[in-house]
């Protein structure tokens, strides 16, 4: 048996102790400092920091000195999808949810993976109010444009980022009517962009997100640095890199991403050492140098 129990708005220490094995509560925690760090009041969105993100997710993972065991998730059914919310949903889809999913299984903790996130789906943009179902939205197009008076086009704006209908549109299976999903009428329309976004045409792409998680999930469960490895974080002020080593037994993992569209170059030598063995495990570019001291990174590419 596993218990699992949102704890919105613990600390560290108050997860630590709900997770306490003696007291018999919780075996997994999800905490959403990181969800909603985008969140102002009144469901209000908030330009994205990466930066403030990277050290939200630091601070969990080197939290009681290590010993808390976190959950790891970047999606659930009352966020929007993690590559419309952390990446480029547009013209590098595909590469930012590869990066997602590489911090997502190199970081220490328990990773959970919200359907739909393995294929890389997006928010969704109804026109229409009527077409939503959530009840927040309702309100929130209500209490801002309805009874507020404030400009629609900014409404639906934050709605198509914050909707917890983002989440809750209907698996895309195939390219069929409803996505696959069902034959009768589902509780929401799909995201009509399900003819391109779907699992059959990802498990027929050797390059696609989906055979990506694959891939990842094998090289962590077969690591054990990932597995239990400390965590230590580098480039800690830069606004775009988010990079951290895994480290166990003298053995570490070092993993870089970029969470910017465009092209940035750093210089490792400082963090690296005196380290001549190494070998790359993972990438969502295909590498051809592997000079380790100065590294082009590509947008939101993943080492």
């Amino acid at each position: 048996k596993l218990a699992m129990g949102q704890t919105s708005g613990v600390t560290p220490k108050q997860a630590y102790l709900y997770t306490g094995e003696d007291r018999e509560e919780l075996n997994l925690f999800l905490q959403f400092e990181h969800i909603d760090i985008d969140r102002g009041s009144n469901n209000r969105k908030l330009p994205f920091n990466a930066l403030e993100f990277k050290k939200s997710l630091a601070k969990w993972q080197t939290a009681m000195d290590g010993r808390l065991w976190n959950t790891l998730f970047f999606g659930s059914h009352d966020a929007p999808r993690p590559v419309s919310h952390y990446g480029d949903d547009k013209k590098y889809r595909v590469e930012s949810a590869k990066m997602l999913a590489t911090i997502l299984f190199t970081l220490k903790g328990t990773p959970i993976i919200y359907q739909g996130e393995e294929i890389g789906m997006t928010n969704v943009r109804f026109e229409n109010i009527e077409d939503y179902r959530d009840i927040r939205t309702y309100n929130m197009y209500r209490e801002r444009y309805l009874e507020g008076g404030e400009n629609l086009k900014s409404v639906m704006q934050d709605i198509w980022e914050l909707s917890r209908d983002n989440a809750r549109t209907p698996m895309q299976w195939d390219d069929s009517e409803n996505a696959g999903f069902t034959n009768g009428k589902p509780w929401i329309k799909p995201n009509p962009n399900y003819k391109e976004i779907n699992v059959k045409k990802s498990l027929n792409d050797s390059n696609s997100i989906l055979n990506y998680y694959k891939k990842i999930i094998k090289l962590r469960k077969s690591n054990e640095v990932l597995l239990y490895g400390d965590f230590r974080l580098i480039f800690e002020d830069d606004p775009n890199i988010f990079a951290y080593f895994r480290e166990l037994n003298k053995k570490k993992v070092l993993v870089i991403t970029n969470f910017s569209g465009k092209d940035i170059e750093i210089n490792l030598s400082r963090e690296i050492g005196e380290i001549d063995d190494f070998k790359l495990l993972i990438s969502n570019y295909e590498v051809n140098e592997m000079n380790i001291e100065n590294i082009k990174l590509k947008p939101f590419v993943a080492r």
